[in-house]
């Protein structure tokens, strides 16, 4: 078949350049994107009269009949041709004849594969969102089950503070709602028409571009028309958001294969989300959090080959530009993949929160709550730390903890205990004392699932 940019060249391109320069095994995802974009340019060609308007009805009746072919496998798309552009033109051109050249009028491959990748970008987008949102609320759920369920907080993967697990929870909904917002600011960002703005300069024909952006559900025509075809900081955008995602997935998945492992026992994965051993009978591995862990790398090194792609190139449309839809594209898949398969292994976790009591216990992560007791007695808190310290260590020589220390040897310490220090010590206890704004108290936890809850219905 012929190129469309035949007019100037003499010569056949070479087979392998071709095969080099071809893009459609990847743009060929955005067939949908390209026909809708095509359908409104023709709609809009007809009524400036840039095109008879018996002209333009057929090709648009034509392109809505090629859409339906291709989603009912009547028309399958053709990978020898160069991109999904010269593709559906050509077939365009093949069932109403010289009529079909008449679509692209005022129109380049530029702003029209602009186009094609915002109007993808924005429709991934909104599915991102749908999925993080059930994640979310997957952790809400559990949470709400769990808002006096106590814990260990760590830091430096040390015990340190008596948490509950709804408040370690909502740690990670909150990220992800962070996440959840950013998306919605790149679809706000995402809102401007590239459509129209032809190879760079605009044309010369009396188009109406906001009569194609509303049409294509844009707000708005793009401003510049050099930055329309040469912008991708969406793409960047959402392969950024993509990389967050997957880091705090990568994080939560890590914290999970810790807590499935004998070794600390939180929870239990449910045999639908694991994997055996082909040799040892007894494994039971979180293979799918590992996998999200692992796949993360991809959306990292998504971002970084955009980033790299375009660092170097003047204005305005590059071949180079090509490349951008295989990282994005994967990168989407990616973050949809493991958000889906987290938020199902999600619904089948079971916590056991005993074993996460006796992890709390003996790690002596009230010794904090134990300095405080003697702060509120007026001793300088340093001092109470000091005291602190010292009676921790002595614990750990005599395998102890810090409930049931005799109260005699806490007064060897400092005559200021008195026998409600083992009240104020109570790891249940400790955890509700601290009812400061963000706080881990069950009143404090619910506070923050009502919030995130509003934030996802409003």
């Amino acid at each position: 078949m012929d190129k469309l940019w035949k007019g100037r060249f003499t010569k056949n391109t070479d087979k392998t350049a071709d095969a080099f320069n071809s893009s459609i095994s990847i743009d060929s995802r955005m067939y949908r994107q390209d026909i809708e974009g095509s359908i409104a340019h023709a709609k809009m060609l007809g009524d400036t009269q840039i095109i008879p308007k018996d002209n333009s009805s057929e090709i648009v009746k034509c392109l809505k009949q090629m859409l339906d072919d291709i989603n009912n496998g009547k028309l399958a798309i053709d990978t020898s041709f160069e991109d999904i552009h010269s593709f559906v033109e050509y077939e365009l051109i093949k069932r109403i004849g010289n009529t079909g050249k008449m679509l692209h009028t005022a129109r380049s491959r530029n702003d029209q594969v602009a186009t094609d990748f915002v109007m993808y970008t924005k429709k991934e987008t909104i599915d991102l969102i749908s999925f993080i949102k059930k994640m979310i609320i997957g952790l809400t759920n559990h949470a709400k089950k769990h808002t006096a369920t106590v814990m260990p907080g760590y830091t430096h993967l040390q015990r340190a503070q008596p948490v509950t697990l709804g408040h370690y929870l909502m740690a990670y909904a909150i990220m992800f709602l962070r996440d959840l917002k950013k998306y919605e600011k790149i679809l706000s960002d995402m809102d401007k028409c590239p459509l129209g703005s032809a190879a760079l300069a605009g044309t010369a024909y009396p188009i109406d571009r906001n009569m194609t952006a509303k049409a294509l559900g844009f707000d708005k025509p793009s401003l510049n028309s050099i930055d329309s075809v040469a912008d991708r900081d969406f793409a960047c955008d959402v392969c950024y958001v993509n990389s967050l995602v997957m880091m705090h997935l990568s994080r939560i998945s890590e914290e999970f294969i810790l807590w499935a492992s004998w070794e600390f026992k939180f929870l239990e994965i449910s045999e639908e989300f694991s994997t055996g051993s082909s040799i040892m009978p007894q494994k039971k591995n979180p293979d799918m959090l590992e996998l999200i862990r692992g796949k993360s790398a991809r959306t990292f090194s998504n971002l970084n080959t955009l980033l790299v792609m375009l660092k170097g190139l003047p204005m305005a449309y590059n071949k180079d530009m090509q490349e951008d839809k295989e990282a994005v594209m994967d990168s989407i898949d990616t973050a949809k993949s493991c958000i889906d398969i987290f938020t199902k292994l999600l619904q089948g976790i079971a916590f056991l929160p005993e074993n996460m009591k006796t992890a709390a216990q003996k790690g002596f992560i009230n010794a904090t709550d134990c300095a405080d007791y003697l702060v509120s007695k007026s001793l300088p808190f340093r001092d109470a730390y000091k005291i602190t310290g010292e009676i921790v260590n002595w614990c750990i020589k005599n395998d102890m903890v810090l409930e049931n220390m005799p109260i005699d040897i806490y007064k060897s310490f400092s005559p200021l205990f008195e026998m409600d220090i083992y009240n104020h010590i109570d790891i249940a206890s400790c955890v509700e004392r601290r009812n400061s704004y963000g706080g881990t108290s069950s009143k404090s936890v619910l506070s923050q699932i009502e919030y995130v809850e509003k934030e996802l219905n409003g």
